[in-house]
């Protein structure tokens, strides 16, 4: 026999006043802040290029920054952006989508904005995973350094 989720009771979920009204202002904070990322993605590239020009003048003046220094950091700063790209542009997707949606009462507008907001998470998510992943590995990377020096 099969049981049925307390979930399966909604066929069609309702939007009503107060749900559009708290969805209109998160899309228009997620827009504002995926704009602002763009922007902070945008510093980056120019942060990249400045490494790049200017980095590989001070690497031939200092040990510190062997030749080719300057590329590294900016390839450095360029994957940086491009990673970033993805979850700020899945964030602004979804804003704009959701705006238009409620605007014209779109069911597929809306799914496709639920759509991109679940694929900006799911993102952030694993990126979270994989960031824990390596502070682990840096730890124990640096417990067994440390046991190995005595």
């Amino acid at each position: 026999m099969e049981t049925k989720s307390p979930f399966d009771q909604f066929d069609e979920l309702r939007i009503d006043g107060a749900s559009k009204s708290f969805l209109a202002e998160a899309a228009k904070w997620t827009t504002f802040l995926a704009i602002l990322g763009f922007i902070g993605i945008g510093f980056m590239v120019l942060a990249g290029l400045f490494m790049l020009t200017l980095g590989a003048s001070f690497s031939s003046y200092s040990s510190m920054m062997p030749m080719g220094g300057g590329i590294l950091f900016s390839l450095v700063y360029f994957a940086i952006a491009a990673f970033y790209f993805f979850p700020i542009s899945y964030l602004y997707r979804f804003g704009s989508n959701m705006k238009s949606a409620l605007r014209s009462n779109n069911q597929t507008e809306l799914t496709k904005a639920f759509e991109y907001l679940k694929s900006h998470y799911k993102f952030i998510g694993i990126l979270t995973i994989v960031v824990f992943g390596l502070y682990i590995l840096m730890i124990f990377g640096t417990m067994i350094a440390a046991v190995s020096m005595h």
